[in-house]
């Protein structure tokens, strides 16, 4: 039977309604709240960025899902070439034909090694796969209809950093680096043959990854609206006029925010006119590489030196190549 609300989901909602409830009580105590003009450029904000990006998280979602539940692991770990150089133009293209956000993409490439995908593969798969897919470059396209040039310099920079990354790993890594046994990971957390079968399996694995991302989402749009509402725009444009300074302070934006890949693109839109495309470019590369939710992902799944020796690479690259970029741009 196929359970459609985890228990854990019930404190969550109970603590959410509880603290509508406070807010609601605040606000009838405080009416003039509702009637500030920051209030509702928070408002305008934090909607117009939610609005535009869900359609691409519910998208993303459902191609996840119909590919999770119908294409089996194996085909994948069947046709993975045989020389490093091909097998990490392989892992690149992956990103095409299962575009999974990078919420689930971990997940899946742990199923894929249980299968016998190659730890290089691997990484470059959990690299590319989040920016190199058509939803992505649809939303990113989207988001910078006027600026096409940024959506193909991200997906370049995100194939050229998750090569590189793969080729290091090949080379340098020798020795076992993951945490835990694999025996297992290949288990669905859904079970196919319950009721209804594989449809109403990849319902609800897309209903899951939605609400997953979604999470993520809405607290990434309410802390960009508050930062585009309640910090000036001259203290931003200051940032965005040093050299160094709008590129780390977008990367650790992106960090903290933790947006899925197929939304973030509407986030960065917002700073086109504060900060460099550059610093734009490393936000959105970043992000779906390396995150606050995916940091504690990969390190549950590989050792700890191995995990911050990926970290520093990722970092490293991603602003060293959009540095680059920007010279372009």
């Amino acid at each position: 039977m196929i359970t459609f609300m985890r228990p854990k989901v019930l404190p969550l909602l109970l603590s959410a309604a509880l603290l509508a409830a406070g807010g609601m009580l605040l606000l009838q105590r405080a009416p003039q709240l509702l009637q500030s003009a920051y209030t509702d450029l928070f408002k305008t904000a934090f909607l117009g960025i939610l609005l535009e990006a869900l359609p691409f998280v519910l998208l993303g979602a459902l191609l996840s899902s119909l590919l999770r539940v119908y294409v089996p692991d194996e085909w994948v770990s069947r046709w993975i070439p045989k020389s490093p150089v091909l097998a990490i133009l392989f892992g690149c293209a992956l990103g095409i034909v299962f575009p999974v956000c990078e919420c689930g993409m971990i997940p899946l490439v742990r199923r894929l090694m249980h299968k016998g995908m190659p730890l290089y593969v691997g990484i470059v798969f959990i690299l590319s796969g989040p920016i190199l897919n058509p939803v992505v470059y649809g939303a990113t396209m989207t988001a910078f209809r006027a600026h096409p040039d940024i959506a193909y310099a991200r997906l370049g920079l995100a194939f050229a950093v998750a090569a590189l990354i793969g080729l290091i790993v090949y080379v340098t890594a020798k020795r076992p680096v993951l945490r835990h046994s694999l025996r297992g990971e290949g288990m669905e957390p859904h079970d196919n043959k319950a009721r209804g079968g594989k449809a109403a399996a990849a319902l609800v694995h897309a209903a899951d990854e939605f609400f997953e991302m979604g999470k993520y989402l809405i607290v990434g749009c309410l802390l960009t609206a508050g930062i585009q509402t309640f910090l000036e725009h001259d203290k931003l444009a200051a940032i965005g006029e040093r050299p160094l300074g709008s590129y780390f302070f977008m990367m650790g934006l992106a960090f903290v925010l933790s947006l899925c890949s197929t939304s973030d693109a509407f986030v960065a839109s917002t700073f086109l006119h504060t900060f460099p495309e550059g610093a734009l470019l490393a936000f959105m590369v970043l992000g779906p590489m390396l995150d606050f939710k995916n940091s504690l992902m990969l390190l549950s799944l590989f050792k700890t030196r191995f995990a911050l020796y990926l970290f520093f690479l990722i970092c490293s690259m991603v602003f060293t190549g959009s540095v680059l970029l920007s010279l372009w741009l």
